[in-house]
C-alpha cells in the first residue's frame, strides 16, 4: 500500500486560501481567520439554499420563497436582501463590507440556530475593502460543481484554511486545531458508527467532523450519532458551528462557550464516544474551588495541572459500554506529582485503560511536547490487560517542522488496536505489547509504551562478527591517524602566530 500524506489533492483549497490571504493586509490571523472562515461558510449557506430554490421553481408550485421547504431539509433559509447574487454585486463598491454584515444579520434573524455566531465585522476601516471585493469575485466566478459537492468542497477548504490558521498563529492555535491525522487516529480505532458522541473542549469541531467522514467513508448513516460539545473560547465555539453546519452535522454544544469545569453545558449526558484533545497540562484551572466535585472519583486532581481533571470529567461522562480517545502530554504517563500517579493508579485499578498510543514528534504547528493517544474503555474485551504501542517512528516529514502521519500509519494503529480485541495480536518487539495489571504495577503504574514494547532488535545484516570488528578497528585505526594529522597541523598553525599548546 502506497503511502498517502492527508494533506494529499488540495489543489482547489490551496487556490482559495492563496487568493484569500492577499485580504490578510495589517490584520492578525487571529482576526483575518474570521474574515475568511465567514466567507467560505456564507458562500456555502448561499449555494446549499440556491440549489433548493432552483429546484423549487423547476417544481413550479410556488413554494421557493416557503422557510419550511428549507428548513424540513436542514438547509438555512436565506432572505432575498442576504443572497450571494446582493454580495456579489457590491464586490467592487465601498460598501462590500456593509452588504456583507447586513446578509450575516438576515440570515442570522431568519435561522434561530445560527443566532451570535456569524462574524458581522466585514465593514471595520481597517479591512481592505479593494481586496476583499477580489475574494468575493473568486468565490462568484468558481464553478464549484467542477471540484465535486460543493458542500464537500466547502467543507474541505474550511478545514485546510483551519490548519493553515493554526500554522500561521503558532502556539495560540492550540486553542482551536487539532491535526488531522490525530484526530483520524482516535476516529478510526474507536468507529463511532452510531450513538453519543461528545467533545468536552471542541475546539473547531475537528473530532465530529472526522467522525462524520468515518461514517460516510463506511456507508454508515449519519443521522445514527447525536453530538455534543462544549468551548471555552467563545470565537472558538463560533467556528466549530459553522465548521459542523457546512457538514451539515447537528450538534448540541451548549446555550453558549463555558468553561467545562465550572459550567458543565451535558451534567446529565453519558455519551458512547469521547473525543478530546484538552488544553496540555492546564494550570490555575479552579481546583481550590472543586475539592468535592462528584467526577473525582479516583483522586483530586493537583492545581497545577489540569490533565486528570479532563480524564476523572470524561470517565463521569461515559456511558455503561463507552469508550474514550483524547490526546494527552507525555508527563500524564508517568507523573507522581500532586498525587496523579496515584489517580492514575486508581484509573489503571479500575481497568479502564484499554490503550496507550506513544506518537511521534512534531505533528502540531502549537507546541513540541510529545504527546499520546489514550484510549479508555468501560466495556474491555481484553480485561485485566493494556495495549501498549510505540509509534514514535511514525510519520512523514511534510514540511521543515511539521510532520504527519501517512493513512498506512494510521490503519496500522488501527489494525493493531483491532486485533488486541480479537485476541489475535502478537507482541512485536520495539512496537506494540500487551501487558497484564500486575505486569503495570511492577512498573509503579507508569504507562510510558517504551517500558513494555522494549527495543526493537537490529536485522542481521550477514557480516560475521570477527570480520565485522577486524573492518571497524582498521576504519577507527585510519581516523585515529587522521586524527593525529589535523592535531599536528592545528598546532603547526597556532604555533606561526606565536602561541603554542
Amino acid at each position: 500500500m502506497a503511502k498517502k500524506n492527508n494533506t494529499a489533492d488540495i489543489g482547489f483549497e490551496k487556490e482559495i486560501w492563496k487568493a484569500a490571504d492577499l485580504l490578510r493586509g495589517n490584520l492578525d490571523a487571529s482576526e483575518y481567520k474570521s474574515v475568511v472562515l465567514g466567507l467560505i461558510f456564507l458562500k456555502y449557506i448561499s449555494d446549499r439554499f440556491e440549489a433548493k430554490y432552483n429546484e423549487l421553481v423547476e417544481e413550479g408550485d410556488g413554494f421557493e420563497e416557503d422557510k419550511d421547504e428549507y428548513t424540513s431539509e436542514n438547509i438555512f433559509f436565506v432572505p432575498q436582501e442576504a443572497r450571494w447574487a446582493v454580495v456579489a454585486e457590491a464586490a467592487h463598491t465601498p460598501e462590500v463590507g456593509t452588504a456583507i454584515d447586513n446578509a450575516m444579520r438576515l440570515i442570522e434573524k431568519e435561522n434561530p440556530r445560527l443566532k451570535g455566531i456569524l462574524p458581522k465585522n466585514f465593514a471595520r476601516p481597517e479591512l481592505d475593502k479593494r481586496r476583499l471585493g477580489d475574494v468575493v469575485d473568486l468565490f462568484t466566478n468558481i464553478q464549484m460543481k467542477e471540484h465535486g459537492d460543493s458542500k464537500d468542497i466547502l467543507g474541505r477548504t474550511y478545514e485546510y484554511c483551519l490548519s493553515k490558521f493554526a500554522e500561521a498563529e503558532g502556539k495560540l492555535a492550540g486553542e482551536f486545531y487539532t491535526p488531522a491525522c490525530i484526530v483520524r487516529t482516535l476516529v478510526e480505532v474507536l468507529q463511532p458508527y452510531s450513538g453519543r458522541v461528545y467533545d468536552p473542549c471542541c475546539g473547531s469541531g475537528g473530532m465530529f467532523v472526522q467522525s462524520a467522514k468515518f461514517i460516510n467513508e463506511h456507508q454508515g448513516n449519519i443521522n445514527n450519532i447525536s453530538v455534543f460539545g462544549q468551548d471555552s473560547n467563545p470565537t472558538t465555539w463560533k467556528m466549530a458551528q459553522m465548521n459542523l453546519a457546512i457538514r451539515g452535522i447537528e450538534a448540541d454544544l451548549g446555550k453558549f462557550a463555558a468553561d467545562t469545569f465550572f459550567d458543565d453545558q451535558h451534567p446529565t449526558l453519558k455519551a458512547d464516544y469521547i473525543l478530546a484533545n484538552p488544553p496540555f497540562n492546564l494550570s490555575d484551572w479552579g481546583a481550590d474551588k472543586l475539592q468535592d466535585d462528584v467526577r473525582w472519583k479516583y483522586g483530586i486532581p493537583p492545581s497545577g495541572n489540569a490533565n486528570f481533571a479532563w480524564i476523572q470529567h470524561m470517565i463521569h461522562h461515559l456511558s455503561p459500554h463507552g469508550r474514550i480517545g483524547m490526546v494527552l502530554a507525555n508527563g500524564a504517563l508517568s507523573s507522581q506529582s500532586g498525587g496523579e500517579g496515584t489517580i492514575r493508579e486508581n484509573i489503571i485499578k479500575a481497568d479502564l485503560v484499554e490503550c496507550i498510543v506513544a506518537m511521534p514528534s512534531q505533528l502540531f504547528y502549537t507546541t513540541g511536547i510529545p504527546v499520546s493517544l489514550w484510549f479508555l474503555n468501560r466495556a474491555k474485551k481484553q480485561t485485566g490487560k493494556i495495549l501498549f504501542i510505540d509509534a514514535r517512528q511514525m510519520g512523514t516529514m511534510v514540511t521543515r517542522k511539521l510532520r504527519e502521519l501517512t493513512e498506512e500509519d494510521i490503519q496500522r494503529i488501527a489494525k493493531t488496536y483491532n486485533d488486541f480485541q480479537a485476541g489475535v495480536l502478537e507482541d512485536e518487539k520495539g512496537y506494540c505489547a500487551a501487558a497484564t495489571l500486575d505486569e503495570v504495577a511492577k512498573q509503579d503504574y507508569i504507562l510510558t509504551p517504551g517500558r513494555y514494547v522494549g527495543i526493537a532488535e537490529a536485522e542481521d545484516d550477514g557480516e560475521p562478527f570477527l570480520e565485522k570488528m577486524e573492518r571497524l578497528t582498521s576504519e577507527l585505526s585510519e581516523m585515529f591517524e587522521k586524527s593525529h594529522q589535523l592535531e599536528e597541523e592545528i598546532r603547526k598553525q597556532l604555533g606561526s602566530i606565536g602561541f603554542k599548546i
